[in-house]
């Protein structure tokens, strides 16, 4: 099992970092073209419906309540019933969908006045919000099926495909914007399109690989299938417990749009960076483990459970730490580095900088609560990860009325990762408290270990990395070099103390 975790989990982190860097060079060139203004504000305004839908759906509710069931099916009924449990789940899935698309293109204007209601001061960042909106709710559609197709494929031990959609959007975002967006008087509107585009793109991509299985869906309304039952009473509360921190989100950018025009752009930018890593380590662990832990509770394997959930935790805090000291301490120096030139300047850098740190505060966190939910809904356990999100969305609304005065937008950044903190430290004492999760003995020692190693790489890359003023001004070679032999030294720094403290790569080998 541990060489199939870890080659699965590896897969997943391939494709999940080409998807990054994609990412990367797609918000580079939109920075480049764009910048942070009021235009790409509606457009991040616009996209963050769809958006915060393909992050709950394709990594969160839909799998955690879907996966288990469907793993049970596998394990415990004919192919014949799997395969009529599909159908039922995909037909209702894409009826209830398809109305709220249309639903929600009628209410286009009130769905931008919940989500961005200071924009009502800006009569034509609003106007070009709500026919963006017009443009792109039917991505809706195209990403939950996407999400159904993937999660298919993943509780069948296929992660390659659904790892490599993203790709697609990041494709199809950077050609419209390279080859379509010149050609047009309203630029900003080819982004839509391809945001529909990479959608499309996503979804025919995986039906080869649901042929292959035999598990093509087949429509079928099924709101009085059990199966379908079960699913939507999972998912409904999931749909707020598993992704907190993508509401905390949605509610940053409400707030932010009271703020100056750039605002929103910056948090944009920033999380995009942020989910680098987040997307790498805690969406693949997640992704990769969730139908392992659901197979061992089915099977009442609790004590290889614990083992499970205790090794995707500590990979996830060995590679997530220093992440998340990284980004802090050189977020000047990387948003300089991808994003300094053309109509991003060195006031959207340090801008975007302040919450790009206040967001690393939380990476850790963000990361351990896709894992430490996964728990949870492994063991179809809902309400307990649903009352802990609750605490979290009220400590980030709370910080966020508090903070918003004297940090601005950086503070909105660090009042999700407060929160997020919350979320994951709450999910961790209650695993344990309920003898869910038994940690190793080792635990002690793996602190230590990880607060000695960030020590000694963040004193190094500080020192290293210097001012951001010189980064604003050298050429883009000379910061592309010494960004990477900073980041080339504080890796180096981190591995060889954990080396000296006798950590080896055979410790993340074996979930026991």
């Amino acid at each position: 099992m541990s060489q199939k975790l870890l080659r699965s989990t590896s897969t997943v982190s391939l494709f999940t970092l080409l998807s990054r860097i994609m990412g990367f060079v797609r918000d580079i060139i939109l920075a480049n073209i764009f910048g942070a203004g009021g235009l790409f504000d509606a457009f991040v305004v616009a996209f963050q419906l769809p958006n915060f839908l393909r992050r709950l759906f394709g990594e969160g509710a839909f799998s955690q309540a879907f996966v288990p069931i469907l793993a049970e099916q596998r394990a415990t009924k004919t192919h014949e019933a799997a395969q009529s449990f599909v159908n039922h789940v995909s037909g209702t899935l894409a009826f209830i969908v398809s109305t709220v698309v249309l639903i929600s293109e009628i209410a286009a204007p009130l769905l931008v006045m919940i989500f961005a209601p200071g924009f009502l001061r800006d009569p034509t960042r609003f106007h070009i919000a709500v026919h963006l909106c017009h443009i792109m709710f039917p991505y809706l559609l195209l990403i939950i099926l996407t999400a159904l197709a993937g999660a298919i494929l993943n509780t069948y031990g296929l992660f390659a495909a659904p790892a490599f959609t993203p790709v697609l959007l990041n494709i199809a975002l950077i050609a419209v914007a390279l080859l379509w967006a010149p050609h047009t008087t309203q630029p900003i509107y080819v982004l839509g399109w391809g945001v529909i585009m990479g959608g499309l793109a996503q979804l025919l991509i995986q039906i080869p690989f649901l042929k292959a299985i035999q598990l093509m869906p087949k429509f079928k309304l099924g709101f009085r299938h059990e199966g379908t039952l079960r699913v939507m009473k999972r998912m409904i509360p999931a749909l707020f417990g598993v992704s907190v921190a993508q509401i905390s989100l949605l509610i940053d950018r409400i707030f932010a749009s009271f703020l100056p025009n750039g605002s929103i752009s910056w948090l944009y930018y920033s999380d995009r960076l942020i989910y680098f890593p987040l997307g790498l380590i805690g969406v693949a662990l997640a992704t990769v483990v969730m139908p392992y832990l659901s197979r061992n509770h089915a099977n009442n394997d609790q004590k290889i459970f614990s083992a499970t959930l205790d090794w995707a935790l500590r990979c996830t805090l060995f590679i997530g730490t220093p992440c998340a000291v990284g980004l802090f301490i050189l977020s000047g120096p990387i948003l300089s580095t991808l994003l300094h030139s053309g109509k991003f300047n060195s006031f959207d850098v340090i801008m975007t900088a302040k919450s790009l740190s206040a967001f690393a505060v939380g990476l850790p966190a963000f990361m351990l609560i896709k894992i430490l939910a996964s728990a949870f809904y492994a063991r179809q356990n809902i309400k307990t990860p649903v009352k802990i999100a609750a605490v979290s969305m009220v400590v980030n609304l709370i910080f966020n009325a508090i903070l918003i005065f004297p940090l601005k937008h950086a503070g909105l950044a660090l009042a999700t990762s407060i929160s997020a903190i919350v979320n994951a430290g709450l999910l961790w004492i209650l695993l344990v408290r309920e003898n869910i999760f038994m940690p190793l003995h080792i635990w002690k020692k793996t602190v230590l270990q990880l607060f000695i190693s960030n020590a000694v790489m963040a004193t190094c890359i500080y020192f290293l990395a210097g001012q951001i003023s010189p980064w604003l001004h050298w050429p883009i070679i000379i910061r592309i070099s010494h960004l990477l032999a900073v980041i080339a030294a504080g890796m180096g720094s981190y591995c060889l103390m954990l080396g000296l403290m006798g950590i080896r790569l055979r410790h993340f080998r074996s979930p026991n």
